[in-house]
């Protein structure tokens, strides 16, 4: 009776849910009637003039509702969730949540790391001068999952966050700001006031970068940001600066850099970019006449005359306004052309100098006339020649890149004006031999726009040769690894022809140099000479030095006066990984979180950035500051160019995450300090890229697309719709948790206790989809390990996708549908278990969609890390869930799923199919009967039922066949289900099309000049359309013998 009971309870239990579904089905049919009626009605008001195109009904998009939820505080989630998947609103409250609750910050036990280990990131430190674009989001994006995996690994995480000072570029952009707004200089400020302008603008403007680093999900610890000129990082610099310069590896020298004559400034190598010129080209130049162009591109001949003769000695220059500098003129010393002049003079035709003709074997013989004029002071080659033979370094330009004295007759003009004066005059003087273009690359200042000059200036410089030899024997020791190694290769032919670091710049923003010349009372004392120079962490240490070093002085007569120049940007960024944990400090950061575990950056600045933190780091702290270095790609557009304001393709990672029309973003450019030349061709570029403007995408599907493009290569071309097609994933894993996975678990479900919850009662497909699980979570935890962000992100896609989504969602829907508790339980438990798993294998990459959508599911009641999906453990490879054996049962299940789809197909039965499979393999058949129909009715639209035949049982009348494999058919009943008359007609007038077809091929091909006029390629082509028809007219001949067959049954 207990029985019989229990049995009427289920049944009452299935009429309810029966009942309950017919009451929704009829409420959705009434809101779709009512839908039509409204429709209906507002389409009879419309005039009846012309007769209005029949159109589908559009639901309206949901309103978007502003989250409410207060700053910090958790949102509330308790509200029914959205019937489709918004960024805006996922996106919204989960960030400032997780700040509050300090899971950002490293997790510590009695003040050490956790018993798993540290993983600590120090951020590029972006510059403050702008906004962050998509490269540094490419950046944030490999990091942020980096960190995001290992904290979910149970590791203590710290990522550190920052920004850079940016030395000429910010001082650049105020003094702009000022000019556009005061009309003033910096030097109608001065200095103090200047600097204070700038910290003011910082303060102003510096937070749009934080601001764009939270939006993009970056999981720093706000309570480390640093800023390279905060007071830690600037102690550090100093007593870097005053270590080495007491060991000598930092010292003083005048010789030759990059000066930038609109800047006034040295410039490092990052801020020369070379523009290829093929030949002549004329150019405007920024800090010269603006209607004026000059040629570049060509190569200039003209003579000198040997002293006290009338013989000339031809030589060639590209820059000719030098030639007022020349010291000497070299030739190779096996040149018998030159033999009997090497030792002779030549003379200056414009200021007389006497100019000697030595011989160096750097001199190629066989290019040009095999004589080179040598101008040390103001090209990197005859500085070498210069210093190797003694020559006088004569500089001829001021700082502002005017002629000056000792380029008389022509001082006072600007350099570019200097070469045509120059030109007209050799020509008056009948040392003009002639132009020529040539090839060649023009140094162009990114900061300026301007020709860069190299320029002897005296400089603050680092002796680079040691500290580079540490750098490469970390690598050959294993105690650094590169990656990708191909950049690897670049570090060793970087740094074997290191050559000496400039460091010092002619600025007033950045940290000032800490080194005093020594000025002696009643001396004029020489600032070349390094005797006259000491440095100090204070001027009290520096003048105590001072008189160390002349202890026969009085004090009294002693004076100090510090260089007013500042230190490269790159020499304060190269202590960062240290100087934010304490250096020179020894503070428990420094001993817990250095050195780093990864330094993540583009293969750009391996030289300039990461190569002089190995060198300084390992100086300075006796250790190398990261134990890897992981080089990205470098974004460039869909079309290949590098990111380019001029260009128009540089993109905000905000413009993508919250999308933004065309008309805006061509407004953006009316609001920068682009050229108006220059605004018209980016507005040009803007509009054949983005006409529609871009969409929004969010945050999570940008992540997940800049990841997915990381494969180790050197070049990203971005293309902003794939972007789009990851927010559709999005959507997709909104609708498998929300409304397949809660839905089907139903509101009451409980997950069991223990995740490797393995209850023996499972189905085939649920130890399948247990085992891809399994499958999915190594492979995503071993691309990770190595740096593989676009397997990684695969991996994973791959399983929601194409595993859980389209085949196990599907095959659970009978099951649940159904009656069998036991079966129902057991795929309740393994559709939880892959839906929470899932999600955290998605997370580091993805984290504001997978927080929502595992925020909404139960959670088990022995879960401890039930806070937050950041803190939950990533899904790893467990023994338990490992079943290959399964894998190949569902593989020979799904051959007969695609075999049945295939029959549907070719017959066009769309519903109430009718599909029997029959096999002579026990295995099979015993895995097709139990199993088997759960599967394949879940995975066969259009199917009714499918029947798992005995061995010898015959096969109902009126059935089509198709083989799975040697010892298993399926077969579908067509008889009474298909019009055959119609489908044979539909095949012949199919066959006549392709007959009429290969007929005409036919006639072509036999012409009797054929193969003499049509050209090969085109023999080729119709060669393979004459065999695509002749196999279509066998299938089609086949398809009508098969259904004649099949009517006539």
């Amino acid at each position: 009776m207990a029985d019989s009971a229990e049995k009427s309870d289920k049944a009452k239990e299935r009429e309810a849910l029966k009942e309950q579904q017919r009451l929704e089905k009829l409420a959705k049919f009434e809101a779709k009637k009512k839908a039509l009626e409204d429709a209906k009605a507002a389409a009879a008001k419309k005039p009846a003039a012309v007769k209005a195109k029949k159109e589908k009904v559009k639901e309206e998009p949901e309103a978007i509702v502003p989250d409410a939820t207060p700053f910090g505080q958790k949102k509330d989630l308790s509200m029914p969730y959205a019937a489709a998947y918004n960024p805006t609103q996922v996106e919204a409250a989960w960030y400032s949540w997780w700040e509050k609750c300090g899971y950002f910050e490293p997790e510590l036990i009695d003040g050490k790391p956790r018993p798993e280990g540290t993983f600590v990131i120090s951020i590029p430190p972006p510059n403050v001068t702008g906004s962050l674009h998509i490269g540094h989001a490419l950046t944030n994006s490999i990091q942020d999952t980096l960190v995001r995996w290992n904290r979910m690994l149970g590791k203590t995480t710290l990522y550190v966050p920052g920004c850079d000072h940016a030395g000429i570029a910010t001082q650049v952009v105020v003094e702009k700001k000022l000019m556009k707004e005061q009309k003033l200089t910096r030097h109608d400020l001065g200095r103090e006031v200047f600097v204070k302008e700038i910290w003011k603008w910082k303060e102003e403007f510096g937070d749009k970068i934080y601001n764009q680093i939270r939006r993009l999900g970056t999981s720093v610890d706000w309570n480390r940001v640093q800023f390279t000129m905060d007071p830690g990082p600037s102690d550090a610099v100093v007593e870097a600066f005053v270590r080495l310069h007491e060991e000598g590896i930092i010292y003083r020298e005048n010789r030759l850099v990059n000066w930038c004559t609109k800047l006034k400034t040295a410039i490092s190598n990052l801020e020369v970019e070379n523009l290829e010129l093929e030949g002549s080209k004329f150019l405007s130049v920024p800090d010269h006449d603006p209607t004026k162009k000059y040629e570049f591109g060509v190569i200039v001949s003209f003579a000198y005359h040997l002293e006290g003769t009338n013989e000339e000695i031809v030589v060639a220059t590209t820059r000719l306004e030098t030639m007022l500098g020349d010291t000497a003129i070299a030739v190779n010393p096996t040149d018998a052309r030159y033999k009997d002049k090497v030792g002779k003079f030549v003379i200056h035709p414009f200021n007389g100098r006497r100019i000697p003709i030595i011989a160096d074997d750097y001199v190629d013989k066989d290019f040009g006339t095999g004589a080179v004029k040598i101008t040390p002071s103001h090209d990197q080659n005859d500085y070498a020649i210069g210093k190797r033979h003694s020559l006088p370094f004569i500089n001829i330009f001021t700082d502002d890149g005017k002629v000056n004295e000792e380029g008389a007759p022509f001082t006072g003009i600007q350099r570019f004006d200097a070469r045509v004066a120059v030109l007209a005059a050799l020509k008056e003087k009948g040392l003009y031999k002639g132009t020529q273009p040539n090839p060649m690359q023009l140094p162009i200042c990114t900061r300026s726009g301007n020709v860069v000059e190299p320029l002897m200036k005296p400089q603050w410089w680092v002796n680079c040769k040691d500290m580079a030899q540490e750098a490469m024997n970390a690598v050959k020791r294993g105690d650094l690894e590169i990656l990708p190694k191909a950049s690897e290769k670049e570090w060793f032919i970087w740094l074997e022809k290191i050559q000496d670091w400039c460091i010092s710049r002619q600025l007033w923003w950045g940290h000032r140099v800490p080194a005093y010349f020594i000025k002696i009372k009643g001396q004029e004392n020489d600032a070349m000479e390094g005797k006259f120079w000491v440095s100090g962490r204070s001027e009290a240490e520096a003048l105590e030095k001072a008189l160390a070093r002349f202890p026969k002085i009085a004090k009294k007569d002693i004076t100090l006066e510090q260089d007013p120049d500042v230190l490269d940007t790159w020499f304060s960024s190269g202590l960062w990984p240290f100087s934010i944990q304490g250096w020179p400090n020894k503070t428990n950061d420094l001993k817990n979180f250095y050195p780093n575990a990864i330094l993540e950056t583009g293969w750009d600045i391996l030289f300039f950035w990461v190569a002089r933190m190995v060198m300084m780091g390992i100086k300075l702290t006796g250790e190398v500051p990261f134990k890897q270095v992981f080089c990205h790609a470098m974004v460039r557009d869909a079309h290949g160019r590098k990111m380019s304001k001029s260009l128009g393709n540089v993109i905000d990672p905000l413009d993508v995450i919250e999308g933004i029309a065309l008309a805006d973003l061509q407004a953006r450019l009316d609001s920068g300090n682009l050229d108006p030349r220059e605004i018209v061709k980016a507005k040009e570029g803007q509009a054949r890229d983005y006409p529609n403007g871009i969409p929004q995408c969010g945050t999570d599907a940008l992540r997940f697309t800049l990841l997915n493009y990381s494969s180790g290569g050197r070049d990203i071309n971005l293309d902003i719709l794939r972007v789009e097609g990851y927010r559709k994933f999005c959507n997709k894993l909104w609708n498998a948790v929300l409304k397949m996975g809660l839905e089907k678990l139903g509101p009451h479900f409980m997950p069991q206790p223990a995740e490797i919850y393995i209850t023996g009662k499972e189905s085939l497909a649920d130890l399948w989809i247990l085992n891809k699980l399994n499958i999915a979570a190594r492979d995503a935890n071993a691309a990770l390990e190595q740096r593989n962000f676009m397997l990684a992100t695969n991996v994973v896609y791959n399983f929601w996708m194409y595993e859980l989504c389209d085949v196990y969602l599907e095959i659970c829907k009978p099951v649940l549908a159904g009656t069998d508790e036991v079966a129902r339980r057991a795929t309740r438990d393994t559709l939880y278990t892959c839906l929470d798993a899932g999600l955290k294998l998605l997370h580091p990459m993805m984290p504001f969609v997978t927080e929502e959508l595992w925020q909404r599911m139960p959670r088990r009641d022995n879960d401890v890390l039930r806070e937050t999906i950041m803190k939950a453990r990533y899904p790893v490879e467990i023994e338990a869930w490992n079943h290959p054996q399964a894998d190949i049962d569902f593989e020979n299940v799904n051959k007969v799923v695609r075999a049945a789809r295939s029959l549907l197909a070719d017959y066009n039965i769309k519903k109430e199919g009718q599909l029997f499979v029959q096999t002579t393999n026990d295995a099979l058949f015993a895995t097709l009967q139990e199993d088997g129909v759960n599967i394949t009715t879940g995975l066969i639209k259009g199917a009714k039922s499918l029947t798992v035949l005995a061995k010898g049982k015959p096969v109902p009348a009126g059935c089509a066949v198709t083989p799975v494999s040697g010892d298993c058919n399926v077969y579908l009943l067509v008889k009474g289900m298909v019009d055959f008359d119609a489908e044979i007609t539909k095949l012949e007038s199919g066959k006549a099309k392709a007959t009429a077809a290969l007929a005409d091929l036919a006639k072509k091909m036999q012409a009797a000049d054929y193969l003499v006029k049509v050209k090969a390629e085109i023999q080729e082509l119709n060669l393979n359309k004459k065999a695509t028809l002749e196999t279509e007219l066998v299938t089609l001949n086949a398809a009508i013998k098969n259904f004649e067959s099949l009517k006539n049954m």
